[in-house]
């Protein structure tokens, strides 16, 4: 489970990458959840549903729309207490506390066994959540755990994305003079190997990975 601290964390980084996509987020009250279901929906492509053809799914990418939903998700709670981290971090911590007692979710007058349900039925069950506007961690957590990704995992994926979204920010991303290649690799791929390298228990994880970050980028 996450620890207070990288709870606080993670809460901190989304309201910076918010405020930077837009100053008055907080009033134009986007629709995170309706980001959620999409982003749901396309976790469930990665997967694979279609039972007419051979599917294999795409564990790397389902990963990957389980990052971008936790974004979403941290969004929202953070929308619903205006902002305000400290009363955000009660609640998710509040919430998370209680995730493994939660088996059981209340739907369309249906009582629905999380766990006996299978991985696509669950993505299906967070896309009419978030779409009844409710926010369901147990389930959220139940999916990564489906997507063989712990807590431990989330936070570093998470926090490795958003510095590094920070980071093309600060580097000219928004003017197009920023490098996405150094020296024939992705800047994605330096970024794995870089959280590899770090230890996400740290206090100062984050600004390890800025500091690798700009260490590796070609000036």
């Amino acid at each position: 489970m996450l620890s207070p601290e990288q709870a606080s964390t993670m809460l901190s980084l989304q309201e910076s990458m918010n405020s930077k996509v837009d100053p008055d987020w907080i009033k134009a009250r986007y629709p995170y959840l309706r980001a959620v279901a999409i982003e749901g929906s396309e976790a469930i492509e990665h997967h694979g549903w279609k039972w007419w053809k051979k599917q294999d799914r795409d564990l790397a990418q389902l990963q990957m729309e389980l990052i971008d939903i936790w974004h979403f998700l941290l969004s929202e709670i953070l929308l619903r207490h205006d902002g305000d981290q400290k009363k955000a971090l009660s609640s998710l911590l509040g919430t998370l506390s209680k995730v493994k007692e939660q088996d059981v979710i209340n739907f369309d007058g249906q009582k629905i066994q999380v766990n006996s349900c299978d991985l696509v039925s669950k993505l299906e069950l967070l896309i009419a959540t978030a779409i009844s506007r409710r926010i369901e961690l147990a389930l959220f957590g139940a999916i990564m755990m489906d997507c063989e990704l712990s807590w431990t995992d989330l936070y570093s994926q998470y926090v490795g994305k958003n510095v590094l979204n920070m980071f093309r920010q600060d580097n000219g991303y928004k003017e197009g003079t920023y490098k996405k290649i150094w020296d024939g690799k992705e800047d994605n791929e330096y970024l794995v190997d870089i959280l590899i390298s770090l230890d996400p228990d740290k206090n100062k994880f984050k600004d390890q990975i800025y500091s690798a970050l700009q260490k590796a980028y070609p000036c």
